[in-house]
């Protein structure tokens, strides 16, 4: 794993000559958040190295998991009450239609009225 057969404490020692620090951390769960879903990996091995003002971490092992994440979709009560009056409906029937249509306005309309 590491070069030249170099154990851990020599190799800190060599970074630590060419001015890049390198910290454990303490980690009992790390969770990449993305759009669509969440990474979560359980009891990892976690490194931070510091390397001209940047920070990098390192994540290794541990379990890891997938979650979906559900879309939300945050719909102000003037886009409701918008179409409401113009597809002539109910507010609770324009909040689920602008629901269906991803909180876009125009098809939320055009789906009520037709």
């Amino acid at each position: 794993m590491f070069p030249g057969n170099m154990n851990p404490r020599q190799m800190k020692q060599m970074m630590k000559r060419m001015g890049i620090k390198v910290d454990d951390v303490e980690a009992e769960l790390v969770i990449i958040h993305g759009p669509s879903e969440e990474i979560i990996i359980e009891e990892p091995q976690v490194m931070k190295t510091v390397m001209q003002g940047q920070e990098i971490y390192q994540v290794m092992g541990g379990r890891v998991r997938r979650e979906k994440i559900e879309a939300r979709i945050d719909i102000d009560e003037e886009d409701v009450e918008m179409v409401a009056q113009q597809a002539n409906v109910s507010n609770g029937e324009a909040r689920r239609a602008l629901e269906e249509a991803g909180g876009d306005i125009a098809a939320a309309i055009m789906e009520l009225k037709s």
